[in-house]
């Protein structure tokens, strides 16, 4: 089978390689010098915008991709020795106020009227940028990678401006020649736009794309086409030195209040135009947004994405490397236990066609759990195959420093090393339809027994009406990946799925049909362990709400004790059968409204022939542009025999954004998590006072649910200044 599936994918490649022409070439936007000064205030006045070519006649992607669309937006863009500029005429089609959630940076895409422009300086339709703004005025900002998924943590420097009018709303931007990659010499970048109109419910774009794919899909970017080649960035150095103090008390623990004052440094250089030389000495995250709790009825770790800004430019070099529960490396990872003391990134590209990013990060002795200095190396180099496809080899080592453990000790507490090595065959097409990905990984750690081998591979095949993936998995019983997330081992999984999309002739339902998919477990021995089928049915309305019905059985053969509550303490004993059949619901409102809401519901079998009630609710509320008020809830009620009997998780999670400016933000977040027995309050206060410049003032709290009592308690203020050199 593995054999089978990488040859298919080698085939599907080859076929493509010699065949590959970029969808969209023809749409093209000639970019010319400015003839005058630019001066960001969002009014088109200067001549240099009069003098500047127009992309408009944008094409519907949603509801349907047939036709143009039928709200108008007009786009010039042009440059001078530093920076890049856009504005855009964003016409109403229906009278009434604009769509906006508040004036948060990295908005909700859904909820927004915005308009956002894709850039992909390489012209690989692989790896961009992307820059935006919501009619309110609230910036979009992030990287790109993978051929059109965006990551919005990544934060660089640059300007906007949005004006409002009666007819039209109005973007203008300023985006350094410095907070972008690109390579000398070369005079066309891929490029397109996209516009979101909620009242009208559309989206369109400049260059058509399929309405099955992302707005952001690089595959059907058009061409922006350089006058002359685009002007070096010049010396490219940025400080980004930060300051902080705080103080911190653990009062549950009865310890001396810590007082806090710190000091740290980034370092951003531009080696060339589109390589970077990232540095941090003592770097510090406090500010970092914190994660949404879940209740865990898992029997596995969860995952929680990785939020640091160090770590996210060119990120997915090494973060997208396997699967969602196969990474051999996750940066979360480092300075988990331990202080970072310092670090270097190198990430880009060295040509068209070659990428790099290595990684060495060191972190800090915690004596009083034994945990000794560890250095942590990362390395992956990325050859771009055909059109949009690409191969990459990654090694990992985690290095303990000056570790002498306990020599009569059965086995260390922490291990020497772990290494992996391995290598990825990431498949897209010229036009997006077919992709897919195939890695090899081997472990090597001290002692180690068995293979430590890992092997996946996936096809997917996405038309306008059908998609189909068919995906298998092998991890050994012995493969380690310390610095990644590999939360299951010794294992072979089979998981085919399908889905059918009907667009009816109808005024108020866009899409729907029906979903398929079987998900199979072996144990290494060949015995099944797990099996999930299930069959679900969507709808989707023109108006953007959603609804999903869902039937499923599941079967479980535990591979080791496990308590189904993960709260009692009790278990299920290893080796017992569990089976049960479960329906379930979901339904998202329509973004226009200013009170949205959304709910999911559970009900059905679960372990011991118990049985299992879940249901989760958000509702919304907005007061636009400037407050934004949130509710999640999540009930779950366990019914099992004894010595569980009835359990009950209440998880709610109130939450309200103040942005009073799109530089001026407050978030009070509030989680009480009935599974773990904590209420977390958490608030912040930023002021960006410069573009990527920032004051914050974070306040957060632990507390016992009852009698209300407080566990912990921190407070930090935090001053952070980009300097360019």
């Amino acid at each position: 089978m593995r054999k089978l599936i990488l040859l298919l994918l080698l085939g599907i490649a080859n076929s493509f390689y010699l065949s590959a022409q970029k969808i969209n070439s023809s749409y093209q936007l000639n970019i010319k010098k400015a003839s005058s000064e630019i001066i960001i205030d969002g009014v088109l006045d200067e001549k240099a915008w009069m003098d500047a070519e127009v992309a408009t006649d944008f094409f519907m992607i949603t509801p349907m991709d047939t036709s143009f669309a039928q709200v108008r937006t007009d786009v010039r863009m042009t440059y001078d020795d530093e920076n890049l500029y856009l504005i855009v005429e964003n016409f109403h089609l229906l009278p009434g106020p604009y769509m906006v959630e508040s004036l948060r940076r990295d908005f909700s895409f859904g909820k927004n009227d915005n308009f956002l422009l894709f850039m992909d300086p390489f012209d690989d339709q692989t790896n961009g940028f992307t820059f935006g703004a919501n009619a309110a005025g609230a910036q979009w900002d992030g990287i790109m990678y993978n051929g059109g998924s965006v990551d919005l943590s990544w934060d660089n420097k640059w300007r906007s401006k949005v004006t409002n009018y009666d007819d039209k709303w109005v973007f203008e931007a300023a985006i350094p020649f410095k907070s972008i990659r690109y390579k000398k010499g070369i005079t066309e970048w891929g490029i397109n736009f996209s516009r979101l109109d909620l009242k009208a419910t559309e989206k369109s774009g400049w260059a058509p794309v399929p309405r099955q794919f992302p707005s952001a899909s690089l595959a059907y970017t058009g061409s922006l086409i350089w006058d002359q080649p685009p002007p070096q960035a010049g010396a490219n150095v940025s400080l980004i030195p930060y300051a902080l103090g705080g103080i911190r008390k653990n009062i549950e623990g009865n310890e001396d209040t810590e007082y806090r004052r710190e000091v740290g440094l980034d370092a951003k250089i531009g080696l060339t135009s589109s390589l970077n030389l990232d540095l941090t000495v003592n770097p510090d995250f406090s500010q970092v947004e914190v994660d949404r709790q879940v209740t865990n009825l898992d029997r596995f770790e969860l995952f929680f994405p990785e939020r640091r800004q160090f770590f996210l430019e060119n990120g997915d070099l090494f973060a997208s490397f396997g699967y969602e529960t196969i990474r051999p490396f996750f940066s979360r990872r480092i300075g988990l236990n331990a202080p970072i003391q310092f670090g270097a990134r190198l990430s880009g590209k060295i040509n068209k066609d070659w990428r790099i990013g290595a990684m060495n990060m060191q972190t800090g002795e915690v004596e009083e759990d034994g945990l000794p200095s560890q250095n942590f190396t990362v390395f992956a180099l990325q050859r771009q195959v055909g059109a949009r496809s690409n191969i990459t080899g990654m090694f990992i080592n985690k290095q303990s420093l000056n570790y002498n453990p306990d020599p009569d000790a059965e086995q260390p507490i922490y291990s020497q090393f772990n290494r992996n090595a391995g290598l990825e065959y990431n498949l897209a097409s010229s036009n997006n339809l077919w992709t897919g990905k195939a890695m090899f990984m081997k472990s090597f750690a001290p002692n180690q027994v068995g293979d430590g081998f890992v092997h996946a591979a996936n096809l997917k095949y996405s038309s306008g009406n059908l998609t189909w993936n068919w995906e298998h998995q092998y991890v050994s019983k012995n493969y380690t990946a310390e610095v990644g997330y590999v939360p299951r081992n010794g294992f072979y999984k089979i998981n085919p799925e399908a889905s059918y999309l009907f667009f009816p002739k109808s005024e108020k339902i866009l899409n729907h049909g029906p979903k398929v998919g079987v998900r199979y477990f072996f144990n290494t021995d060949g015995e099944k362990t797990d099996n999930t089928t299930f069959l679900a049915y969507n709808i989707k309305w023109r108006s953007q709400s959603t609804f999903q019905a869902w039937v499923s059985t599941d079967y479980v053969l535990l591979q080791r004790p496990f308590d189904p509550t993960n709260y009692s303490g009790d278990t299920l004993a290893r080796g017992t059968e569990h089976q049960w059949y479960a329906t379930g619901a979901e339904f998202t409102s329509k973004p226009q409204s200013v009170f949205t809401y959304a709910f999911t519901t559970r009900l059905g079998g679960y372990y011991a022939d118990g049985k299992r009630y879940n249901v989760t609710a958000d509702i919304g509320y907005r007061f636009q542009p400037y407050v934004s008020i949130a509710l999640s809830a999540n009930y779950n009620s366990i019914h099992l025999p004894e010595p569980w009997y009835n359990t009950n998780f209440w998880l709610v999670g109130p939450r309200v954004d103040v942005t009073m400016t799109n530089t001026l933000f407050f978030t009070a977040f509030v989680q009480y998590n009935e599974q773990i027995e904590n209420i977390n309050l958490n608030t912040r206060f930023q002021w960006r006072f410069k573009p990527a410049s920032d004051i914050f003032l974070v306040y957060t709290d632990n507390y016992l649910p009852a009698p209300f009592y407080t566990k912990n308690r921190s407070v930090v203020l935090k001053f952070t200044y980009w300097w360019n050199i």
